[in-house]
């Protein structure tokens, strides 16, 4: 049974990553306390219908029993259940943004004095253990309902290759650095297809833009350095139980170079049999 518990800041998207779960086969249940996971996983394993793929969400909602998280995922080990600890994220301020667009109520408003800030902050530092022992973490600051979808869809794809997905995605630094990335990996001092009139509102899906970020002899050079760092860390990262691997290629716009290096490192790594996928996150911007 793949068993999949899913945490993380209130108003980062917990609801939207369950709905996208459920969407590719998961069997999920939202809002459980965390001493009720090993009763319900064993139950499950014990039921006629057997569920091959399950998510429970669990937070800061349940109070105070939220504390036995912890104790709840050693008793899972205990009970020899694979689980993975799947935390959802956002920065601060778009958090804040969220609650007061909405209107809703964070479960720790009313304990902060009423304050969204303080209660944002108080839920961080309630939630700093569960996102360092995190297997995965999505990071949806920058994401939208689709590509939030797609990313979910991706991590948690069925394959027959190597456990661990690998995932090229496209940025631009001027809207900012990708949170989840592992690695980030600077394409900026390349010669830029923005400043050529012909090119300029194209994107790296253009073959006339990617043939002129790849024909210099620094660009060929820089991806196979980056191809064979990237070959070196993906045996290591899946001898340490690492579920994901994010590879953010980022440019000034993220829409000529980062674009272009991104296809060509998924391309190679289909090729190569792995287990990955990719996202442009300003291609549109």
């Amino acid at each position: 049974m793949e068993f999949i518990i899913v945490t993380g800041m209130s108003g980062a998207g917990k609801s939207r990553v369950i709905n996208s779960l459920e969407d590719i086969g998961f069997f999920c249940a939202d809002n459980m306390p965390p001493k009720l996971i090993p009763m319900f996983a064993n139950l499950l394993k014990s039921s006629r219908q057997k569920r091959p793929r399950v998510a429970v969400v669990t937070d800061i909602r349940t109070g105070i029993s939220f504390e036995d998280l912890f104790d709840s995922l050693d008793e899972l080990k205990r009970l020899e259940y694979d689980y993975k600890l799947f935390f959802i994220d956002a920065e601060d301020s778009v958090l804040i943004h969220r609650y007061k667009e909405t209107r809703r109520k964070h479960p720790l408003l009313e304990a902060n004095g009423n304050s969204i800030e303080k209660a944002v902050k108080a839920e961080r530092e309630l939630l700093t253990k569960a996102r360092m022992h995190a297997d995965m973490v999505l990071d949806t600051t920058k994401l939208s309902a689709t590509q939030c979808r797609v990313r979910v869809a991706s991590m948690f794809s069925d394959s027959d290759g190597i456990s661990m997905n690998i995932h090229c995605m496209s940025f631009g630094y001027k809207y900012g650095i990708p949170a989840d990335a592992d690695f980030v990996l600077d394409l900026r001092f390349l010669p830029n297809p923005f400043y050529i009139d012909e090119l300029k509102h194209k994107t790296g899906f253009d073959s006339e833009v990617s043939d002129y970020v790849m024909k210099w002899e620094c660009s060929q050079k820089l991806f196979n350095q980056y191809k064979e760092i990237i070959q070196t860390a993906i045996p290591l990262c899946v001898e340490e139980g690492r579920s994901q691997l994010v590879l953010a290629f980022g440019c000034t716009g993220g829409r000529h170079r980062s674009v272009t290096f991104a296809e060509k490192m998924y391309s190679w790594l289909n090729a190569e049999g792995f287990a990955s996928s990719i996202s442009h996150r300003d291609i549109e911007k």
